[in-house]
């Protein structure tokens, strides 16, 4: 009896344990060329705007989500937010720029 009811637990916990991996998604890797990680795009767009004469020294604060870049912080003048919105939209892997750069008072 003790060896069915050890051979039943040992078949239980083994099957468990696939179902409970089968739960977990592992990262998938995409093809290359085919994504850049939001991590990579926050880095050129705010490498692109640190090298810009007219935006150095500024405050931008740069987040990415899916591609999607939000630009926040406080500009001088309308041009310096259109050059920095122009700038990241031309980054690499941006799909879309939300503005929420705001001229100073």
């Amino acid at each position: 009896m003790y060896k069915r009811f050890g051979f039943f637990l040992l078949a239980i916990v083994t099957v468990l344990t696939m179902m409970m991996a089968g739960c977990h998604k592992s990262p998938q890797v995409p093809a290359a060329g085919s994504h850049i990680s939001d991590i990579d795009v926050t880095h050129h767009v705010k490498t692109a705007l640190i090298q810009n004469e007219s935006l150095k020294g500024y405050d931008i604060t740069v987040v990415t989500s899916n591609g999607d870049v939000r630009l926040t912080g406080i500009l001088n003048n309308q041009a310096q937010i259109d050059e920095a919105i122009k700038i990241a939209r031309a980054s690499e892997g941006v799909h879309a720029v939300h503005d929420e750069l705001t001229l100073k008072k």
